[in-house]
């Protein structure tokens, strides 16, 4: 099965990000609106990016983290945490980075038509 090109979205695309906690609910969500597109994330999701960003972004040398999706059992897992988390992996950091500089140097670019 051939790999789908990632599609690269520039800030222009982002058109509005909501976050919001469901009536009836504790943990919050996330919609993105995108120019062709809109996604909602669980708050799991949206911390581990928020986890792999700072690891990365605010890191004196760190280039590259990868976070995969893992099931936590209730044993492993802080209370109240969701069962599925973004959980950092063990490959080495220039191999993340050279993986992700392949995805995006062929990604496709996102036009906004606003």
């Amino acid at each position: 099965m051939m790999e789908e090109r990632a599609r690269l979205y520039p800030n222009e695309c982002v058109k509005r990000v909501v976050a919001f906690i469901p009536e009836g609910h504790m943990h919050a969500r996330l919609i993105i609106e995108l120019c062709d597109q809109k996604i909602i994330l669980h708050e799991a999701a949206v911390a581990g990016i928020v986890r792999a960003y700072a690891m990365v972004a605010l890191h004196p040398t760190r280039r590259a983290v990868e976070l995969k999706a893992q099931r936590l059992s209730k044993r492993e897992r802080k209370l109240g945490y969701a069962e599925w988390q973004l959980v950092e992996t063990n490959r080495p950091e220039k191999e993340v980075l050279a993986e992700a500089m392949e995805v995006w140097g062929s990604a496709e670019l996102v036009e906004s038509h606003s």
